[in-house]
């Protein structure tokens, strides 16, 4: 059985045996660790025998684990802990384990402590940065925090996806020697995000292509600074559009203040657009393709693969200055860097580039070159797979 070329046949002696542990896998993606995944699955295929854990149903090119069924009702957490269990006792075979997030970080560490392999974790986000969380997990946020913790200070490597990441990792858990970790950057595949001219999607959206938009793109987390975003949209000019690619908030008081925030646009403007599910890559690529500017008011963000994708359609992009974004996102060149969670600083930024089409224009082609220079996955694959060879001498 394959999927995008990852195989699961009785691995080959010859090459290294990978267990690649994660939460999110197609069809369920839902985020930017989930993406990763998927592409660098794909890469890797080539380099060593691969296998893909996941969490949730059976799907194709991946070994599919489930929560305890005695846990229906409990904490998030737990239920989450259970699927690690299971994950843990179905790598026996792997040389190495490769764990992605806090959902999955636990399997790696438990299965490197079971059968004496080493464990690589890739932290996309971390825990203590994110204390909003404890709005949707409750309790099960100091057990989400407990579970990364363990596995990034007791595993034989630490990839962080950007310089920024690097450094919050050694602030975060000052126990991880600097040298543990490495930084290799999550990528984009410029020939599958690509612009689109064509105009169907926006069609079946009500999105109209004679007029200015500005697009988001993402989960609605307090980590997304969507509010941000809804309260910096009322400073722009009445002939902006604003389309919002985002599922339904992860908590009721979020729900609430993004609905509410919403709402009070769209009865003071046209062309506020919420779109609540989640659409396919190619209906995503072509909204792209025909926004004026991407906006990204994230409040964290380690990288941002949304910002590549952006880039890669060809489209400027406004985000927050935090985390890896500036390693993605030229400032003046392929779009504008302004101040986390400041309405106004993002209305002005937005409104410099509407404003100046043949701006918008030459900074989106500037993003698609740098995104295809510098963000393959071909090379994060690659320098993955000589990690992996470092840590099983």
């Amino acid at each position: 059985m394959t999927m995008a070329g990852v195989p699961l046949a009785p691995a080959r002696t010859d090459r290294l045996r990978v267990a690649l542990l994660t939460r999110e896998y197609p069809p369920e993606v839902y985020g930017g660790a989930g993406v990763h995944v998927t592409y660098l699955a794909r890469e890797l295929a080539g380099l060593v025998d691969v296998t893909v854990h996941c969490e949730g149903g059976d799907r194709p090119g991946a070994v599919a684990h489930r929560p305890w069924e005695l846990l229906a009702g409990a904490n998030q957490a737990l239920a989450t802990i259970s699927t690690d269990l299971s994950m843990t006792a179905a790598v026996g075979g792997a040389d190495l384990v490769h764990s992605h997030t806090w959902y999955a970080n636990l399997a790696g560490h438990l299965a490197s402590m079971l059968y004496g392999i080493p464990h690589v974790v890739t932290v996309h986000s971390l825990e203590p940065l994110r204390p909003w969380k404890a709005e949707q997990l409750g309790g099960g946020y100091a057990l989400s925090g407990w579970c990364e913790r363990v596995a990034v200070e007791g595993a034989a490597a630490v990839i962080a996806v950007s310089e920024g990441m690097r450094e919050d990792v050694l602030a975060a858990y000052p126990a991880v020697y600097p040298d543990r970790i490495r930084v290799i950057r999550n990528g984009i595949d410029t020939g599958e995000y690509a612009p689109d001219s064509g105009t169907g999607v926006l069609q079946r959206y009500g999105v109209d292509p004679s007029r200015p938009l500005v697009i988001f793109v993402g989960r609605i987390t307090r980590q997304k600074g969507v509010p941000v975003l809804l309260r910096a949209a009322a400073r722009l000019p009445p002939e902006v559009q604003l389309v919002l690619c985002a599922g339904q908030p992860d908590t009721p008081e979020l729900a609430a203040e993004v609905t509410g925030l919403v709402a009070s646009l769209q009865a003071a403007r046209t062309g506020v657009i919420w779109i609540p599910e989640m659409l396919a890559k190619p209906e995503v690529i072509q909204l792209l393709s025909h926004a004026t500017v991407f906006a990204c008011p994230s409040l964290y963000e380690p990288l941002g693969i949304v910002n590549l994708e952006a880039m890669a359609c060809g489209t400027a992009v406004v985000a927050s200055r935090v985390g890896g974004i500036p390693e993605v996102v030229a400032d003046g060149e392929t779009g504008l860097l302004v101040p986390a969670d400041d309405p106004a600083a993002l209305a002005a930024a937005l409104n410099a580039v509407i404003g100046d089409p043949g701006r918008a224009d030459a900074m989106g082609t500037a993003g698609r070159k740098r995104a295809a220079a510098e963000f393959g996955w071909d090379a994060i694959a690659a320098q993955t797979a000589a990690l992996y060879a470092e840590l099983t001498r």
